[in-house]
């Protein structure tokens, strides 16, 4: 299905949502900012359940395998914590879990005995193609529907949005 053939009287903008509590003259930034957080929050509510339903895993647990997929020479616990913007407690519970079930292998550093690199087993690396194929399926799911000139506008915008944040968070630095 393509956005042109979606009938207008059934496009969710007026919905109940975050941005619809506002009164019509709110601030503009404040209605776009609700509109990308009620956006992103329906996508990754979709993706937690496609997650649960298929593969009987969270999201976090697909992050963390996702972050040391990309990283085969591995990675500190504290290092993922930092990356997933999660605490260290978090990184142990998940990685107890994943190291339980044989997808994640923990290696001691010689010479830093606190200290744990984490990799992904090969049964971790064939589960992780299996479920990444699977989730990068159900995000292009949400976009199909969009002529590419809009995916494209929106990466561009997004970007430019992503520099000005950062620049601003810096300043207050």
């Amino acid at each position: 299905m393509k956005i042109q053939d979606i009938p207008s009287n059934t496009f969710l903008s007026d919905a109940p949502d975050l941005e619809s509590r506002l009164p019509q003259d709110d601030q503009s930034a404040l209605r776009l900012w609700l509109r990308m957080l009620s956006c992103s929050t329906l996508i990754e509510n979709e993706l937690r359940s496609c997650l649960r339903r298929e593969f009987n895993t969270t999201l976090p647990r697909f992050e963390l395998m996702a972050q040391l997929a990309s990283r085969p020479e591995g990675m500190k616990m504290t290092a993922l914590s930092r990356h997933m913007l999660v605490t260290n407690g978090n990184i142990t519970g998940i990685t107890d879990q994943l190291e339980k079930e044989g997808y994640v292998k923990r290696q001691r550093l010689p010479n830093d005995r606190r200290s744990s690199m984490l990799f992904l087993t090969a049964k971790g690396k064939a589960q992780y193609a299996i479920i990444a194929q699977a989730y990068q399926k159900c995000v292009e799911r949400f976009f199909s529907a969009l002529p590419q000139t809009s995916i494209t506008l929106l990466q561009e915008e997004l970007a430019q949005l992503k520099t000005l944040v950062h620049l601003k968070c810096t300043e207050r630095a």
